[in-house]
């Protein structure tokens, strides 16, 4: 009876026909523009169509995530999964809302709304060409908003990564599992790199050793990725750093050894991005090393 009672819900969510608004839209008591309005939904919340009568759906629809309701709206503003093209129709909406988030005066919340919107293109069209990339920008909005907070508290300085709480890596482990072997998800295991570098180095060697090991294991094991240039970058920039540390900690050995590795991390990301704006930051890096500039200490400005 149990196992039956599982295939019957699990069966229940299958046919359970879901879709999502791509503009503001009016939630009415009734299927007439005259009668109650209950709410208004956000583009990208989701809608679960309980029954269609003419250009109405009546729907339970999900305000916030704690905000149910049920209600009436017109049924040209929800995409569903059966729609045609259904897929670019929410990615563009997205793009569309992404653009506006990046202009000074646009639309507020426009960020939240890309975030929905393409979390959406991924979860109702698995098979789109466009599905990876949706999810990945997704998580990647989501992750730009909760490093904001994360690096506005006072814990952002401090000198061990675990003693802040980080960004939330739910999503880009989802882009992760789901989309293996992809530039998506390349770009989404660079991103969670961030989440074990320190507040502030506090002018030791530990955290850029350790932060330099990191970017060049990720180099090493993503030599596809789009981040490519800039893992090398970064470690090469940290090593560039070790080079001054070292020598305040009489380390005159390491110092000269963390040269070499800087420079040959720098010409890496050099050759492997010229035109790249990482492969030019890396050229500059090598000049500064060659002409024995310090990259890091009280005399950088």
């Amino acid at each position: 009876m149990i196992v039956a009672a599982v295939l019957l819900c699990s069966s229940a969510w299958a046919d359970t026909i879901r879709g999502t608004p791509i503009r503001v839209a009016s939630i009415y008591l009734s299927p007439d523009p005259s009668s109650n309005k209950l709410a208004e939904i956000e583009r990208g919340r989701e809608v679960v169509i309980l029954e269609t009568s003419g250009d109405w759906v009546h729907v339970e629809a999900v305000l916030t995530e704690e905000k149910i309701i049920t209600g009436w709206m017109m049924k040209k503003t929800v995409v569903q999964a059966s729609t045609p093209n259904g897929d670019k129709i929410v990615f563009g909406e997205a793009v569309d809302s992404e653009d506006q988030a990046s202009q000074r005066h646009g639309r507020r919340d426009a960020a939240q709304d890309a975030m929905r919107l393409y979390y959406r293109t991924a979860e109702y069209f698995p098979h789109s060409p466009l599905a990876g990339e949706a999810m990945y920008r997704s998580a990647d909005i989501r992750w730009q908003i909760d490093k904001a907070d994360v690096m506005s508290r006072p814990s952002a300085k401090e000198k061990e990564a675990y003693l802040r709480e980080g960004m939330n890596e739910d999503f880009m482990k989802e882009v992760i599992k789901k989309f293996p072997g992809t530039k998506w998800a390349d770009l989404a295991a660079f991103h969670l790199i961030e989440n074990k570098l320190c507040g502030d180095w506090q002018a030791s060697s530990k955290c850029p050793e350790k932060e330099a090991e990191m970017y060049e294991k990720y180099a090493n094991e993503h030599p596809q990725s789009p981040a490519l240039v800039e893992a090398l970058y970064d470690a090469a920039w940290r090593r560039a750093a070790l080079i001054e540390i070292y020598k305040t900690e009489d380390q005159s050995k390491k110092s000269d050894a963390s040269r070499g590795k800087a420079v040959a991390l720098a010409q890496k990301a050099v050759t492997q991005g010229p035109q790249s704006d990482w492969g030019a930051r890396a050229q500059l890096l090598l000049f500064m090393i060659e002409q024995s500039i310090p990259t890091y200490g009280n005399g950088v400005n």
